[in-house]
Order: C-alpha cells, then structure tokens, then sequence
C-alpha cells in the first residue's frame, strides 16, 4: 500500500472500528448456517450488497433456497421482510400501492403496497410486464415511490433480491439491459454437492423444520457500518485496477485482448461505482480498512457479468458474458 505515515495510521484506526462493527455480520452468516447448507457464495453476495445499498438478481432453479436464505437474513437483522411472486397478470399498484376511495368522507387514502419493507424477495421478476418491472427497478433506484401525487421515501435499508428462472422461458419478459444494469450483483445459484445434499435431506425432512434463528444486529447498525464502509481506504492502484477491469470490456484491444467481435456493450460507469463498494463492502466483512486487489477480483465477476452484452458471434462460438469477463481477470494483472 502506498500510503502515508498519517495515512496509515487512519486505516489501523479504522480497521480496528471495522473490526468491532464487522463482527455482528459475521454472526448474521452463523445464524444464517444454521438453516442453509452449502450457499456460504449467497450469503456473501447478500451481506455485500446489504453494506453497500446495492441490489441482488439471483439465477437459478427452483428448490435451491433461494426464499429461505433472504427470509434468514430478514430474521437475522431484525428487519420486515416480503416475498413477492411475480406474474402475468401483475399490476404496479400491486407492487408499490394505490389510492383508495373512502365514501365516508368521500377522500382518497393511500395504501402501500408491499415494496414498503427492509428487504425484498421479488421471485421470478422476468414473469411480470415491463410495467411492473418499471415500478420496482424506480424503487431500487431513487429509494422512493410516487403514488398519485405523494412521494413516500422507503425504509432504509432497502435490498431487492430479485430472482429469475434459467429453465423456463415461456410466459417470460426478457428484463432489457438498461435494467438489469441496476443490479449491483448477479449471482449465480448452483446445486449443491453431494455431501451438502446428504446434510440438507437429514435437516429438513421434516413435516415442520423449525430454526431458532437469533436477532444479531439492527437497521441502525447497518446504517453505521454503511458509515464506515464511506471510509474504507482505497489505494490509487487498486483504483486504476477497477478502471482498467471496466474499460477492458469496452475496449478489449487496448489491453492486448482480441475480443472486440465477442462484446456488444461494456459495462458502464456505474459498474466501475458497483464494483468499488463491493469491495469495500468485502473489506468491511473481513475486518479491514483497506481495499485489497483480491477484494476486487473476487467481486468483479458476479459486478460485471450482467453488464457485458455479447454479439452473435460470441452465441455462434458459445462465448457467454461470464467467459468473456474471466477471460479479462485473467489477462489483467492484479497490483
């Protein structure tokens, strides 16, 4: 780390203040453990983007999880949690809420809709039309929902964890790339491994798995950590290592890669934003005041993979965007 002496000194400041705040989040994956088997890759994902006020589209079938693990990490805070199944025939005011008449005094009140919560499981989010789909990607962008002429600010913190299904299509609405660039991180959900499966068949075959899942921190508390998070030192070299990443997927030639053909769209800047926050979020659950080039490598796939639009060339060669941004990581040397 090129830093200075009183530099150094704010970030072992810093890092032992991270390292007493940072300590509950590593609780919240404990208590978390105690319910899931075998998606430890999730959880960090979802703490990451907690911290950083980012957003989660999680892709994979149906059985992995998925509600469980957001509805943990609800309980876990101490937080209001709603799950929302989307559909066809999904309507924004089911989403954000509506005016309703009261004859009795022949006003119009407002009734919220379930958007007004902490965190937020929107299940199959490419089964709703584009209208639906507006209303929440507004909310995860401006923090506020209008409805008729009142604008109401959500709860802080606010997490969309929207989720799509890999295996059907039919009856789907493609989420358009502008969108889906207001996902912080797309992960992806795998099935587990066999010792995993084993130990999730002796935990929940149950008629009525119960879990005692603890209260281990507060909305408060991760408005702080988001604080401190603000602070989390990152070096100049770690800064043009984010830069070169981004700008690699939009100008591959000028890193000496010869995927030009292979990428339609780079990321923009808000991936080069994303990115960052990701690892100093990463930072923050490892107990440092410091960003590290790993921190960033080890977050840049899941930031990036959603942003890097390929050509027809690339379907024709079966080049996906998560090849073409491995490819990148493993042609740009860390500092």
């Amino acid at each position: 780390m090129t830093a200075s002496s009183s530099t150094r000194d704010q970030i072992a400041e810093l890092t032992r203040q991270i390292d007493q705040q940072s300590e509950p989040f590593r609780q919240i994956v404990t208590q978390i453990n105690q319910v899931l088997v075998g998606q430890e890759q999730l959880v960090h994902r979802m703490l990451v983007g907690l911290l950083a006020g980012g957003h989660l589209l999680i892709e994979g079938v149906p059985g992995l999880a998925k509600t469980t693990a957001v509805s943990s990490l609800a309980k876990a805070i101490h937080t209001d949690f709603q799950r929302l199944q989307f559909t066809p025939d999904l309507l924004p005011a089911d989403l954000i809420g509506t005016l309703v008449y009261r004859p009795q005094d022949q006003t119009f009140v407002v009734q919220k809709g379930p958007i007004f919560s902490n965190l937020i499981l929107a299940d199959e989010i490419n089964r709703a039309p584009a209208k639906v789909q507006s209303a929440l990607l507004e909310a995860m962008q401006e923090r506020q929902v209008t409805i008729g002429t009142e604008t109401f600010p959500l709860a802080q913190p606010f997490l969309v964890m929207a989720t799509q299904n890999p295996i059907e299509q039919e009856g789907t609405y493609q989420l358009p790339e502008a969108q889906t660039d207001r996902f912080m991180l797309k992960v992806i959900v795998d099935y587990p491994s066999r010792d995993e499966e084993l130990l999730i068949l002796q935990r929940m075959s149950k008629t009525s798995p119960t879990f005692d899942i603890q209260a281990v921190t507060s909305p408060e508390e991760i408005m702080a950590a988001r604080r401190l998070i603000d602070e989390v030192y990152v070096d100049e070299k770690v800064q043009h290592y984010v830069v070169d990443l981004v700008m690699a997927t939009r100008t591959p030639e000028a890193y000496g890669l010869q995927l030009g053909e292979l990428i339609q769209f780079g990321g923009s800047p808000r991936a080069t934003i994303n990115l960052t926050l990701a690892a100093k979020a990463n930072a923050f659950l490892a107990g440092r005041g410091y960003v590290t080039p790993q921190d960033v490598r080890e977050l840049a796939l899941d930031v990036l993979r959603h942003r890097v639009m390929v050509t027809y060339e690339a379907e024709a060669e079966d080049r996906t965007s998560a090849s073409i941004v491995s490819e990148i990581l493993n042609h740009i040397p860390m500092p």
